[in-house]
């Protein structure tokens, strides 16, 4: 492809930079979108890109400004309470069933419960402990629990467009359609679960964690 162009080394050692500022940012105090605006002023001063490249960026543009309510909808889920008390409210209904029936049923819940949520870290933060809590209470053992609703919080990021910042970010590219990202990720959701929570509860169960 023959040599680096100069606005192609800038690139790359704003890359660097930027990598390297998200590495130390929770030591130095940075927020990750001040690393990313850093990032981009550089881009700007160095002429690799100009305002009108960023204004034309349609699709990050939608994408930002969707994204943003929704985290805005999800936390205030959270701050008006309702997301503790769906929490709680599903724990006493489920008091006095066998520990198996009460984890499988928080583990659906904390699956399917994440279309309410923009971040898996506010989903996890709101409800993993009081989850892990109900479980626990109910009799299943703590180190499975854990790491049953542990291992959800890791797969149902594909639920929707809006589940994470990786989701937004690869359906702004424009290559899938929401309805096809909505039907596909709702099948792949039950090979998850089915591949997590059935054949994993058992590979654990030969490992000795119940």
């Amino acid at each position: 492809m023959g040599k680096m162009s100069t606005p192609e080394k800038i690139m790359a050692t704003v890359f660097v930079i930027a990598l390297f500022l998200w590495m130390i940012s929770s030591f130095v105090g940075l927020e990750a979108s001040t690393v990313a605006f850093l990032a981009v002023v550089l881009l700007l001063l160095t002429g690799v890109l100009s305002v009108s490249d960023i204004l034309h960026e349609t699709g990050a543009w939608n994408t930002i400004i969707w994204f943003s309510i929704l985290i805005f909808m999800a936390n205030e889920l959270n701050t008006l309470g309702f997301i503790p008390w769906l929490s709680k409210a599903l724990g006493s209904s489920l008091h006095g069933m066998s520990w198996g029936i009460v984890l499988a049923v928080l583990v659906l819940f904390y699956f399917y419960s994440h279309y309410l949520f923009a971040s898996g870290t506010a989903h996890v933060t709101a409800m993993y402990g009081a989850l892990l809590a109900v479980a626990i209470s109910a009799g299943a053992p703590a180190t499975f629990a854990a790491m049953m609703l542990g291992f959800t919080g890791a797969i149902f990021g594909s639920t929707t467009q809006y589940a994470n910042g990786p989701a937004s970010a690869l359906f702004g590219a424009g290559y899938n359609k929401q309805s096809d990202w909505w039907r596909l990720n709702f099948i792949l959701g039950l090979v998850y679960l089915v591949v997590w929570g059935g054949v994993g509860s058992l590979w654990m169960k030969v490992l000795g964690m119940w």
